[in-house]
């Protein structure tokens, strides 16, 4: 067969391979292979945070605790102090959480025959949504409920275009939640398409070489190159998703809560 062909009839299954397939039964409920790797970054989760809080020292030594603490410092300066401003302390546990569980679950998705729980659509809604009640909840914490209903839309405008105003503001806020679930969903499901694609074809012409066309072992090589790059960026993806969900979070924690 054309290795294109090949090419074309993998990559249908490659696509395939990302569906959800229940892995186990708990009675009527089926449990995908996604949700068994969210237990596991969830589990890797709650190790690195216990193990580095149990080992903090003064002056850190060890890399790895090292590491933990700049990435709490860096949620705690970056996302919390810069999004939020006063007040931002008491949410740098959900925020840390946020983004420590989602960067986990980036990267364990780029060990090879892993799936990344945010390459789902269900775990990113379910995320979206958690950080949709957790800044609502806190907006109307601040401002009380009918406070907050009424802060949707900014102080200040015409009487006349609070209405218009506030209708538009109310349907931007409950868009967020899908913002947030798309966004990261969508950045970890084509990149991992994109590696998937790169493999397969440096897989399906080294095959069509050994067959006999010496030829065909020359693409792979620009195929290999290009799949190590794009691993190389799909690690920074991981991280920048991460940091990109949170920070949002964080943004609409501030809107929120924050005067208007």
């Amino acid at each position: 067969m054309n290795p294109l062909e090949t090419l074309a009839a993998e990559a249908t299954h490659l696509q395939h391979s990302f569906d959800p397939t229940t892995v186990f039964s708990i009675g009527d409920f089926g449990v995908s292979q996604y949700m068994v790797y969210m237990v596991i970054c969830l589990a890797l989760t709650l190790i690195v945070v216990l193990v580095a809080a149990k080992k903090l020292t003064l002056v850190p030594k060890n890399k790895f605790i090292n590491t933990v603490e700049y990435g709490y410092e860096f949620v705690k300066k970056d996302m919390g102090e810069g999004a939020i401003g006063h007040g931002y302390k008491k949410h740098i546990p959900f925020l840390a959480t946020l983004f420590f569980f989602i960067l986990i679950s980036n990267f364990v998705g780029l060990i090879p025959g892993s799936k990344t729980p945010t390459g789902t659509i269900s775990v990113t809604w379910a995320l979206a949504a958690i950080s949709f009640v957790y800044f609502n909840y806190w907006g109307i914490k601040a401002h009380g409920g009918w406070g907050y209903i009424k802060s949707i839309a900014p102080s200040g405008l015409p009487k006349v275009m609070v209405p218009v105003i506030w209708f538009f503001e109310f349907i931007s806020l409950v868009l967020r939640v899908l913002t947030l679930a798309v966004r990261l969903y969508g950045n970890m499901f084509a990149g991992h398409m994109v590696l998937g694609i790169f493999a397969l074809a440096t897989s399906v012409f080294i095959q069509a070489g050994i067959q006999g066309d010496f030829l065909m072992f020359l693409p792979p090589v620009g195929w290999m190159a290009l799949l190590i790059a794009m691993y190389a960026l799909e690690c920074l993806v991981a991280f920048l998703q991460a940091y990109v969900f949170t920070t949002l979070s964080a943004v609409y924690i501030g809107l929120a809560t924050g005067e208007h």
